[in-house]
């Protein structure tokens, strides 16, 4: 009996050896179809196209977009909600209808009339988006400590194989990627989160598609389709995607003179 429990107990840790294995695995292939070292290389990004929101699966908003990503460098440790990247989101043809800013622990609203600070809520789940983001993970946090990757199994996602792994933080936070088997980019990741206020838990989904080359060899989706709790809340088209543009630093400050508005609720 006690040999058998024994046999039982190694066959389970070769199974988990296994599955981790075979989650790094394919997360390095991953990797390497996105451009390997020079994905890792890249220190910003451009993505410009057309941005749609929804609310209750009805179109509440469309404009021109560009997003601008800049990427910082990596500190050690990087700590619980350390977020190594600046974003800027401006709408408009001319970008005159506002901007949205991500900065450190802050986010700002701003238009012509000055900057709000972005309601505590939106800031959280900006961050927690980014955190949970393959992508970010990639680029920021491979070699984090008491970081795992668990695959799970194959499958079939809209028609395409699919490898599926678990991504799991020393945090606990957990992000489900789907992988095309052939390519080996990412196509769909799933996290879960909890509403502040409810407690209740709420499913985010991304699907990514339409990879293109953004400059020396990195692949980046130009479609990205958002849903929280099965329901569309955001999709952006893009028609260009560029990386290693050298953007200025005050695309990701605020204007020393800008007039602070009262903060949104």
């Amino acid at each position: 009996m006690r040999t058998a429990v024994i046999l039982l107990c190694a066959a389970a840790a070769g199974s988990a050896a296994t599955g981790q294995d075979r989650g790094r695995q394919i997360v390095d292939q991953a990797l390497a179809a996105l451009g390997g070292e020079r994905f890792l290389a890249m220190q910003d990004r451009v993505e410009s196209g057309r941005a749609f929101s929804f609310f209750r699966e009805e179109l509440s908003g469309l404009s021109r977009a560009t997003i601008y990503t800049r990427y910082l460098k990596r500190r050690e440790p990087p700590g619980p909600g350390a977020l190594l990247v600046r974003e800027r989101q401006s709408f408009g043809n001319n970008e005159d209808r506002g901007a949205v800013l991500f900065t450190d622990d802050k986010g700002y609203q701003i238009t012509f009339r000055g900057a709000r600070l972005l309601p505590q809520a939106t800031i959280d789940r900006f961050k927690d988006g980014t955190l949970h983001n393959v992508f970010y993970i990639l680029r920021q946090r491979l070699g984090e400590p008491g970081l795992i990757f668990e695959y799970q199994r194959s499958d079939i996602f809209e028609n395409q194989p699919v490898e599926i792994v678990d991504i799991t933080d020393t945090y606990n936070r957990t992000v489900t990627v789907y992988f095309h088997s052939s390519t080996k980019l990412p196509v769909r990741q799933v996290y879960y989160r909890r509403d502040p206020q409810t407690k209740e838990r709420i499913e985010e989904v991304t699907v990514f598609s339409k990879f293109r080359d953004a400059g020396g060899g990195v692949q980046w989706p130009l479609t990205i389709q958002r849903e929280r709790n099965a329901e569309k809340i955001f999709e952006m088209y893009s028609d260009s995607v560029q990386i290693n543009q050298n953007l200025a630093d005050n695309l990701f400050l605020l204007p020393a003179n800008i007039k602070m508005l009262k903060p949104l609720k």
